[in-house]
């Protein structure tokens, strides 16, 4: 009897047993790459080998063994390596094949602007800082298909994101993400002109839309990630007995984020300001569970869904928002912090960090999102600072 193992590429390998030989012809089985044939005839007819032959014999079992270890090593270091080879095609990738590697960290640009400022471009390079084997994707309303290529050569933090391996920047199409939803109808019957809140409206329907088709962790553009997130299925309280919406994650498909959609649309009101966002949140997930007080740093558990204590995300809550742009003393730990909220909607007068000023945001910027300070915060104060031609 004869045996044949076959090792084709590194998707495919399978062990195939022959039939018997008619007529002295043999089968040959092609592979793309490689093809590893050992006979084994029967001992009962075999004639003793050689000891030549036994020891080629046992190193084509080795070499064959080691190739196939191989293959199936590089396949459990898919997940992180998978980047490395993106890069280069990263512009010819659609959104949907990056979605579908699965557990993708997502953030949304809803304004039609262009140019991210440098808290969007910090809370993404620290979310690719921490999650290096996920894909981390920016989708922004104001970019076509169009402007998508040639983007890098406009703004400077597009060629700073564009050069993370796992960051991935992408038109956001509404009308293709609401589909087979239940916010598609609802998408087609609003006008958008006539919206109050539409930029809020519109970024809460798309993080659920995109979280239940696709699973993943959805995160506002001002959250600055400091550790993985351990949990898959998990709410952030802002508070006790109140969950936000600017931090969540579900796998694909999940029921909760399904009824969250089609409570949005039976219970929509533009007008009133996070009625689809921090409230819905808070409302489906009373309808699961009563919720309780936070005592200390516990988390709380409501059926399978992790319902995480304020001081993962909101150590800082939002009346004091503010700290972030202020000198400490001492510096916060934060070692019960998952990641940060910097409150961006509360920073009406628009603090910005300044090289220097030794703030708190500062030293986040400088640990967590490198290269952002120093290309967007440091080197443009030392493009601001006047040259000698200005000085006369």
């Amino acid at each position: 009897m004869l045996q044949t193992v076959w090792v084709s590429s590194p998707r495919s390998w399978a062990l195939q047993e022959s039939r018997s030989h008619h007529q002295g012809k043999k089968r040959c089985w092609k592979c793309r790459f490689v093809r590893t044939i050992i006979r084994h005839p029967c001992r009962r007819h075999a004639p003793k080998r050689s000891r030549k032959e036994r020891m080629l014999r046992k190193i084509q079992i080795c070499l064959c063994f080691c190739f196939v270890s191989g293959i199936l090593y590089e396949i459990s270091l898919l997940s992180s390596c998978v980047f490395s080879y993106l890069p280069m095609a990263q512009h010819y990738l659609t959104p949907e094949q990056v979605l579908n590697l699965g557990k993708s960290i997502i953030f949304l640009e809803t304004t039609e602007r262009l140019e991210p400022p440098p808290l969007v471009s910090c809370s993404v390079e620290s979310a690719a800082r921490i999650y290096q084997d996920r894909p981390i994707i920016l989708f922004m309303r104001g970019l076509t298909n169009e402007t998508a290529l040639d983007i890098n050569t406009s703004y400077t933090a597009f060629s700073l994101l564009s050069s993370m391996k796992n960051v991935f920047i992408f038109p956001l199409q509404m009308e293709t993400v609401f589909q087979e939803t239940p916010l598609l109808q609802w998408y087609n019957q609003v006008v958008p002109e006539q919206e109050k809140n539409w930029v809020h409206v519109s970024s809460d329907a798309s993080r659920l839309a995109l979280i239940w088709k696709y699973g993943g962790i959805y995160m506002d553009t001002d959250v600055i990630s400091i550790r993985p997130i351990p949990q898959h299925s998990f709410l952030a309280a802002q508070k006790s007995r109140f969950s936000s919406n600017g931090i969540f994650g579900f796998p694909a498909r999940h029921k909760f984020v399904w009824d969250c959609m089609e409570n949005f649309v039976l219970k929509y009101n533009g007008n009133i300001w996070g009625n689809q966002g921090p409230f819905l949140m808070t409302r489906m997930l009373k309808t699961l569970c009563n919720l309780t007080d936070f005592r200390g740093t516990e988390d709380h558990s409501c059926q399978n869904i992790s319902f995480l204590n304020p001081q993962r995300f909101y150590p800082i809550p939002y009346p004091a928002w503010s700290r972030y742009y202020q000198v400490w003393d001492k510096s916060p730990s934060f070692n019960h912090s998952y990641a940060l909220h910097l409150w961006n909607f509360m920073n009406r007068n628009r603090k910005v960090v300044v090289a220097g000023s030794n703030t708190l945001a500062e030293k986040l910027y400088k640990t967590y999102c490198p290269t952002t300070y120093e290309d967007l915060i440091q080197n443009a104060k030392h493009r601001d600072l006047p040259g000698p031609e200005d000085m006369e």
